[in-house]
C-alpha cells in the first residue's frame, strides 16, 4: 500500500490528481456537445487563439486568467461576429485563431524571457499547478456544468438541429454566443493544465468513446464526463511511475482506451451481423 500511495505524499501532485480530474470531467461533458455539432475545429482553433492572450498577459504583467479570459471572450465573440457577416465558420476561426497565435508568436520572438512559460502553455503542466489554479479550475468547473444543467434542452435543441430550435423558441443566435463563451472559459481554465497541443484531445476522445458505447445523449454526456476524469487519474498516476510527462500520458491513455473501445465495438457488430437467425416459430 505504500508503494501504491507513494505519489499522495505531496501536495503538488495531490492538486495535479484533483485538477486533472475536475479538466477531465468538463472536457468529457462539453466535449459531447463540440463533437455533435462538429466544431472540434473552433475548439483547436480557439486554444491557440488563447495563448496570444497568455503571452500578452504575460509581458504585461496581468494575472493570467484575466488576460487570456478577456482575449478568450474577446476572440470567441468576434469569429461570431465574423460569421454572421457572410464569413464562412472555418475562414472565420482560420483568421482570428492564426492571427492571434502569430501575435503570440511575434511577441515571443521579441520576448524571450517568456521560452519557460510557452513551452508550459503549449504542453501543459499539470504538476505544476498552484492552489490558485486548482480554485480556478474547481470554481469553472462548478460554474460551467451548472450552465449546461440549466441550459440542457435548449443547448440539445441548439446542438442537433438549428432551424427545428428556433421553431420551437430556442434563441439560436444566444445560444451561439452562450457556448462560445462557455468554450472559451473551458480553454482559459485547464490551458495551464494541458496544453494547447493536448487540450483537444481531452475534449474529443472521451466524448467519441462515450458515442461508441451508447446512442443516447444523456448517457453519452455522463460516460464522458466519468471516461474523461477518470483517464485523466490513471494517466497522471501512472506518469508518476512511468516517469513521463503527465499530459502526454493522459491523451496516450485515452487513445489506448479509444482504440481497445473501438476494436470491441466492431467486433461485437460483425459478431451479431454472423449470428444465425432463429428460425421464427408460426403458431395455428
Amino acid at each position: 500500500m505504500d508503494f501504491l500511495l507513494a505519489p499522495f505524499r505531496y501536495d503538488f501532485f495531490s492538486r495535479a490528481v484533483l485538477v486533472g480530474m475536475m479538466a477531465g470531467l468538463l472536457c468529457g461533458v462539453m466535449g459531447v456537445y463540440i463533437t455533435t455539432r462538429r466544431m472540434s475545429y473552433i475548439a483547436h482553433g480557439l486554444s491557440h487563439a488563447i495563448l496570444g492572450g497568455a503571452v500578452l498577459s504575460y509581458v504585461l504583467g496581468l494575472n493570467f486568467y484575466i488576460g487570456s479570459g478577456i482575449w478568450g471572450f474577446a476572440a470567441a465573440l468576434l469569429i461570431q461576429y465574423l460569421t454572421g457577416r457572410k464569413v464562412y465558420s472555418d475562414a472565420a476561426i482560420g483568421i482570428v485563431t492564426t492571427a492571434s497565435f502569430a501575435l503570440g508568436v511575434a511577441v515571443i520572438s521579441s520576448y524571450r524571457k517568456f521560452s519557460h512559460n510557452f513551452e508550459a502553455a503549449l504542453f501543459g503542466n499539470v504538476l505544476g499547478v498552484s492552489p490558485s489554479d486548482l480554485w480556478v479550475v474547481t470554481v469553472v468547473t462548478v460554474v460551467l456544468l451548472s450552465l449546461v444543467f440549466f441550459f440542457y434542452r435548449p443547448l440539445l435543441f441548439w446542438c442537433f438541429d438549428r432551424e427545428v430550435a428556433q421553431v420551437h423558441g430556442v434563441p439560436v443566435v444566444a445560444m451561439d454566443t452562450l457556448f462560445a463563451l462557455m468554450l472559451a472559459t473551458l480553454l482559459v481554465a485547464t490551458l495551464n493544465v494541458l496544453g494547447v497541443t493536448l487540450i483537444i484531445s481531452a475534449v474529443v476522445i472521451p466524448a467519441s468513446i462515450a458515442r461508441l458505447i451508447s446512442d443516447r445523449f444523456g448517457h453519452i454526456m455522463i460516460l464522458s464526463g466519468i471516461l474523461g476524469a477518470t483517464i485523466a487519474f490513471v494517466g497522471i498516476y501512472l506518469s508518476y511511475y512511468l516517469d513521463i510527462a503527465s499530459g502526454a500520458s493522459v491523451v496516450l491513455l485515452s487513445t489506448l482506451v479509444f482504440t481497445c473501445v473501438l476494436l470491441w465495438t466492431q467486433f461485437q457488430r460483425r459478431r451479431k451481423r454472423h449470428l444465425p437467425s432463429l428460425p421464427s416459430k408460426h403458431y395455428q
